[in-house]
């Protein structure tokens, strides 16, 4: 069934906590047994889907080409499938044989604004365009977990939502999915995304408790002060020394208002001003971004920062304007949900293909928005290319990263053990 994105399915709900209980002896489970083989199986349509759409990306929360490949992937499978109407979105839901709870699963969908330098047989034919972050990976794993659940839905009790989404890049598309009424489709209780990365090895799945990625703000100040000639600064009012002398506080304050247990990065990446050597421009403009992995220090710097702006403006007799773009907020992983992603890893891939990440990424994620609503997990799936070392390979959103394809079976199987566990 295809409809319109934002009609409403009423289910029986039944907890997925009383569903999951201990964990499973690895040795014992058999809910699992051959799936890693079953992707496997399914490796030839993954590539094709995935070199597909790396061929054709598409950025932005309009991908109607993507959004079209995605629902011929899905063709012939029993789905009650959700196309968005303002963005290029596909929701679809498998209900399995008895009813109860939904798991969420999401593959991003759109590409970033870069020319491909790979040299690969497969690169993008549309210029200033290039899947340099992994996401046609995504939507291939997905798109065959899909049809691999579909297999064993005699297995679930319950459904399973299979979340394409547009507009990963700076566009909230997943903010505008749950607008559209995503979580309306099934009563969904647990969700589960996974991003692949060339820094790690081909093929391991990890994961972590709580923040796994960061908040991103972006912030632009305009510093004002009097033009004149360069050679008479006397007589006006510089507002380059200002503006150079916020990079430095902006660096202080950071230290001496955010704890050190509290990772904060403020980087400014751009500075501008001027038209030539002899001229003192009226204004300068710096431009930057504030990552931060908790909500307390993401408020305190987005306080501090216009403050800071402003009184050293002062100081240098200018004034500042600061304007904030608030990004994707810190995405948060359940701490239970987590530990059990890494011990399904473990059962499914092996213990060595799974295993828990350190520290959290700086980087943001749009996925945050989901897992502000539902308890559920992100986590990370290895693909650095062969004979390549994880540290020196490029990584995601460079114009020459590339993905061990050879991964993508354990990214499926991961997705399919999600839902199996949790509604089997």
């Amino acid at each position: 069934m295809h409809t319109v994105f934002g009609s409403v399915v009423t289910r029986k709900k039944q907890s997925l906590q009383e569903r999951v209980g201990a964990t499973i002896d690895s040795m014992t489970d058999t809910r699992f047994a051959g799936l890693l083989e079953a992707a496997h199986a399914l490796q030839p349509r993954t590539v094709a889907l995935r070199r597909a759409l790396h061929r054709h990306p598409e950025q932005g929360l309009a991908v109607p080409a993507t959004q079209a490949a995605v629902l011929s992937a899905l063709d012939g499978l029993d789905l009650r499938v959700h196309t968005g109407s303002a963005l290029g979105s596909v929701v679809a839901v498998l209900d399995g044989d008895e009813p109860g709870p939904a798991v969420l699963l999401r593959g991003d969908m759109d590409a970033l604004p870069l020319r491909e330098e790979t040299g690969l047989p497969f690169s993008s034919t549309v210029p200033g365009s290039m899947h340099a972050c992994g996401h046609d990976t995504h939507v291939a794993m997905l798109a065959s977990a899909a049809r691999l659940l579909h297999e064993r839905r005699s297995r679930l009790r319950g459904s399973v939502v299979f979340m394409f989404q547009p507009g990963e890049e700076g566009h909230h598309g997943a903010r505008h999915m749950l607008e559209e009424g995503l979580l309306d489709v099934a009563p969904v209780e647990r969700a589960f995304a996974i991003h692949i990365t060339s820094k790690e090895s081909s093929g391991v799945l990890r994961c972590r408790r709580g923040p796994i990625m960061a908040a991103a703000d972006a912030f632009r100040v305009v510093v004002t002060g009097r033009g004149g000639h360069a050679s008479a600064p006397a007589d006006a009012l510089d507002p380059v020394p200002a503006a150079a002398a916020m990079v430095g506080a902006l660096q202080t304050v950071l230290t001496r208002r955010i704890s050190v247990f509290e990772p904060t990065v403020v980087t400014i990446a751009r500075i501008t001003a001027g038209t030539t050597n002899n001229i003192i421009p009226e204004t300068a403009e710096l431009e930057g971004t504030l990552r931060t992995l908790s909500e307390s220090a993401r408020s305190t710097m987005l306080a501090e920062i216009p403050k800071v702006c402003a009184h050293v403006a002062e100081a240098h007799g200018c004034t500042a304007e600061v304007f904030v773009d608030r990004g994707y907020p810190v995405t948060v992983n359940d701490d239970a949900v987590a530990d059990r992603v890494t011990a399904l890893g473990a059962q499914v891939l092996g213990p060595r293909n799974s295993t828990v990440m350190p520290n959290a990424l700086m980087g943001a994620e749009d996925f945050s928005y989901v897992l502000r609503e539902v308890p559920g997990a992100m986590a990370f799936l290895g693909a650095c290319p062969p004979g390549q070392d994880p540290a020196e390979a490029p990584p995601n959103h460079s114009n020459r990263v590339q993905f061990d394809e050879a991964a993508l079976p354990n990214g499926v199987s991961a997705y399919a053990a999600f839902a199996l566990d949790a509604l089997g």
